[in-house]
């Protein structure tokens, strides 16, 4: 069976993109991670990519009224070195180290993954983590979405099909901020849970708190429940042991097997103190 007939355009400016996503029809390649794979299966229907690859200026990667503005075209690897500082780059530094493997990381970017909105992926979960904004531009301009209201369901997001999402808005941590991540692997390219935190502690006491579940449901959740029980605390170790079991009460996925709930959010549970231990470590330090 042949694979499916591809309609290709190279753009050279954002208005180019615009104008060939106008049909509502058209799809973004970037790094084509993910796109490429399935418009390419035998079977597949006939599809038209517009590549942004050649439009200047969407490489953006920079500090500036205390976020880091990333462009589309930023990939996953830039985040492997020192190139981001704080406790914002560190997270990326953890998290970036999880994403597929080099290939995908020398090709694949941000807010192509953000676009994408597997439920499992790390950068939608870091997205939601930190609040970031995403920043969409279509015929009508731009507009600002937050990233908690950004992913609607799997594979599904705010994002309007003649609309480019040409920046994201991430809020560089303060310092005292410690964060943390756990992940259940086996041998899929995503992980079967996760789970997230970012840690700000002033003064010896948790003063601010995100924690996050991965692939726990149609999107990445925040366990708010668990993050207001963190703020006044020591972190100590009944601290995090708490904030961890009221974490896992978010896992809402769909279990064709009801008795195998419990087991999963006793991983949830697991991971939740992973990573919140593992924030402790950096909780509290400054510069």
């Amino acid at each position: 069976m042949k694979s499916a007939a591809v309609e290709y355009i190279a753009a050279r400016s954002v208005d180019e993109v615009l104008a060939a996503l106008a049909d509502g029809e058209t799809s973004v390649l970037a790094g084509g991670q993910s796109l490429v794979p399935v418009v390419t299966q035998p079977g597949a229907p006939p599809c038209r990519l517009v590549d942004i690859n050649r439009v200047s200026g969407l490489d953006t990667l920079a500090e500036s009224g205390g976020h880091l503005r990333v462009g589309p075209l930023v990939r996953h690897r830039v985040f492997e070195s020192g190139t981001v500082g704080g406790p914002l780059g560190d997270l990326l530094r953890l998290v970036v180290g999880h994403i597929g493997h080099p290939p995908i990381r020398a090709r694949g970017t941000m807010l192509g993954s953000l676009a994408y909105a597997h439920p499992a992926a790390e950068w939608p979960a870091v997205a939601v983590t930190v609040g970031a904004r995403l920043v969409l531009q279509g015929p009508e301009g731009r507009r600002t979405v937050p990233a908690v209201d950004f992913f609607t369901a799997p594979f599904t997001t705010a994002r309007r099909p003649d609309e480019l999402l040409v920046e994201a808005h991430l809020p560089t941590l303060p310092d005292g901020t410690g964060i943390g991540y756990a992940e259940d692997r086996r041998s899929s390219i995503y992980p079967q849970a996760a789970a997230m935190a970012a840690i700000t502690v002033t003064g010896g006491v948790v003063s601010a708190a995100a924690v996050c579940l991965v692939n726990s449901g149609p999107h990445p959740v925040r366990a708010v429940a668990a993050e207001n029980a963190l703020l006044g605390t020591t972190l100590s170790d009944p601290a995090i042991a708490a904030a961890a079991g009221i974490a896992a009460e978010q896992d809402t996925r769909r279990l064709d097997d009801d008795a195998s709930r419990p087991g999963h959010r006793r991983a949830y549970q697991v991971l939740a103190r992973r990573a919140l231990r593992h924030a402790r470590q950096g909780a509290g330090r400054c510069g």
